[in-house]
């Protein structure tokens, strides 16, 4: 006898089954519950979270509000004011049309919602607690929908226990909040965390909306790109090359105003800086397509943000080619102006004037096997030397090269190193710079050709590390404090490891919104590296919060270390190579860098006798 075993699901498994597609974390809801709004015809939107999200998310609008049906059918599955056909998803210009979100969200959290139409006297208001309605009724409320998500993954532990920190969800959340808002710069938002605000957006145009959201700084790094063609509308602004960063960040891509991911047309803007960038490096950019909805398919990824276009390899050309010509009209790619009078470029000769021929100027004493001289005067040939032999040290005092000053002693001396440590009364070996970038010095198995950068990177890494875990570092004061301004995303990063940066030497402190002040540095640093290491930090925070294998504290002091350690092609002289290779072979894992590189080399007496056999 056949036996059924298939049978339809309960509305409340099914749910949350949607759920796992649509709600993946607190941001994802954040997402759907902002388009929604956005979709409602709102002009000002307040985003309010608590605890990253975990514990509340509030969106507050002042669009057209629903009925007493609709706000009750806006939580069925499948239901949605936006497409009766299935020819309709394909004309389709608003954000959400599915009609599965709210009723995902409702399936793993606690939903409460008021709303309001414009000419109603009162608003609607229901509450449901894992798609199970508790309660529904009339209130009072302004015109628009105040829509509130309370402890998410309340009744799916497991789903909840797999949520980062708040920092890392609270980026996730950041990221969304300012794609929509980048998308619809004539809407006011606001965005507050934990009672803190972090943005408050006023309307605008685009330009104003960026600089609103990323820091006024961009007001001079960014470049417009405009193109108007039969395929595509194309409008945004391009980050100046300078301005690349090594992560990808700050990269966003909008069709019919809706964000979406497309390698294909990342290709084709990096394409467009090319020779311009490092290759290690990525360009920001915040770009615009506007596309007839009928040549595109925006329904083939749950959360919507993959596209396939009809025409994508044309618009991968129109993509490169208006880039490109936005930076050469911006005089930023090298371009050449052949409508110039090239008869005028020169200064014109006064009546009278002595004309004098160019000469050369010769230094009768200079010496080019000298090695006095740590730097290339400006004016002078910069073809760098390849070896730099320095001046025999003097047997007297060279002791003191392997004493410390006193904010590098809290680098442990370990009880074996890669080789043993002159005893004072002998001279030590006299080490010699190759190519500005390595030092050999003289090993009694050979030649121990050495890194400086990479080998001054761990004498730093680790004690940046050590100072980390005492929380007590030696700091130098600043002659007068700077002042820095960042995204709210970059100070929200910052701001998470403040207590690891004071223990670092910093003394920094909050100033005013998304800025900080400082006041001293750590004191193997440079004023002028600051600005710059802290947005390393930042990007590797970033990088790194998903990374198990490395803690915060390591990501922190190996990103400083990169920051402070002798450049490739510095000169040295004997003492700074002493110094430096001393204090490296005193460190408790000599043999790589802090980004895992290698960072000497042993040249045997064995392999140079095979060599020269």
């Amino acid at each position: 006898m056949s036996q059924n075993i298939i049978s339809l699901l309960p509305d409340s498994v099914a749910n949350q089954i949607a759920a796992g597609e649509v709600v993946q974390r607190p941001s994802s809801a954040v997402k759907e519950l902002l388009e929604n709004s956005i979709d409602a015809g709102a002009h000002k939107i307040q985003l309010i979270v608590k605890d990253a999200g975990k514990s509340l998310i509030q969106v507050i609008d002042d669009g057209k509000g629903m009925s007493e049906v609709d706000t009750r059918m806006a939580f069925e599955r499948h239901a949605t004011s936006k497409i009766r056909t299935a020819e309709d998803i394909f004309r389709i210009r608003t954000m959400g049309f599915r009609g599965e979100a709210l009723a995902s969200i409702a399936a793993v959290a606690q939903v409460e919602i008021r709303t309001r139409q414009e000419g109603v006297d009162l608003g609607n208001e229901l509450r449901i607690e894992g798609t199970r309605v508790t309660h529904t009724g009339f209130c009072q409320t302004p015109v628009g929908t105040n829509l509130s998500v309370r402890n998410l993954f309340f009744n799916i532990p497991a789903r909840r226990n797999f949520l980062k920190s708040n920092q890392v969800e609270l980026k996730h959340i950041i990221d969304e909040f300012e794609r929509v808002a980048l998308a619809n710069p004539e809407v006011e938002m606001t965005l507050v965390h934990n009672q803190n605000e972090l943005f408050h957006l006023l309307p605008g145009n685009l330009k104003q909306r960026i600089i609103g959201i990323l820091g006024r700084k961009y007001s001079e790094r960014i470049v417009p790109v405009e193109e108007s063609t039969e395929v595509v509308s194309l409008k945004g602004f391009v980050m100046k090359p300078e301005f690349a960063r090594k992560t990808r960040g700050e990269q966003f891509f909008f069709v019919n105003d809706r964000y979406i991911k497309n390698p294909y047309l990342h290709h084709a803007v990096t394409d467009a800086f090319e020779d311009l960038v490092a290759p290690d490096q990525h360009p920001g950019y915040i770009l615009f397509l506007d596309i007839d909805p009928s040549r595109i398919d925006v329904n083939i990824h749950p959360t919507k943000t993959e596209i396939k276009f009809e025409d994508e390899k044309a618009i991968y050309a129109i993509l490169r080619s208006s880039i490109k010509h936005a930076l050469g009209q911006f005089n930023i790619r090298p371009t050449i102006d052949f409508e110039s009078d090239t008869n005028s470029q020169a200064p014109p000769i006064r009546p009278g004037q002595a004309i004098r021929l160019p000469g050369i100027e010769v230094d009768p004493n200079y010496n080019p096997f000298s090695s006095e001289s740590k730097s290339i005067p400006k004016g002078e040939p910069s073809q760098k030397s390849t070896w730099n032999i320095p001046s025999k040290p003097s047997p007297k005092g060279w002791e003191s090269m392997f004493t410390s000053p006193e904010r590098e002693t809290s680098i442990p001396e370990p009880e074996t190193g890669l080789f043993s440590h002159p005893d004072q009364d002998e001279e030590p070996p006299t080490p010699v710079q190759l190519d500005r970038t390595y030092i050999l010095y003289p090993h009694e198995q050979g030649i121990l050709v050495i890194h400086q950068n990479r080998a001054h990177q761990r004498v730093l890494f680790e004690a940046y590390l050590k100072s980390l875990r005492s929380q007590a570092a030696a700091s130098q004061q600043l002659l007068f404090p700077v002042n820095l301004e960042f995204s709210a995303n970059d100070y929200s990063m910052l701001e998470s490891c403040m207590d690891d940066l004071r223990s670092l030497g910093f003394d920094i402190e909050s100033f005013g919104q998304n800025s900080v002040i400082l006041h001293g540095i750590p004191v193997h640093m440079n004023e002028p590296e600051i600005p710059s290491a802290l947005e390393q930090i930042i990007e590797e925070l970033k990088n790194s919060a998903n990374d198990i294998g490395r803690s915060r504290m390591e990501a922190i002091a190996a990103t400083l270390a990169r920051a402070s350690a002798i450049k490739v092609g510095t000169i040295l002289d004997t003492q700074e190579m002493l110094h430096l290779v001393v204090q490296w072979n005193r460190c408790t894992e000599p043999g790589y860098s802090p980004g895992g590189k290698p960072v000497s080399y042993l040249l045997s007496l064995q392999e140079i006798a095979k060599r020269l056999n």
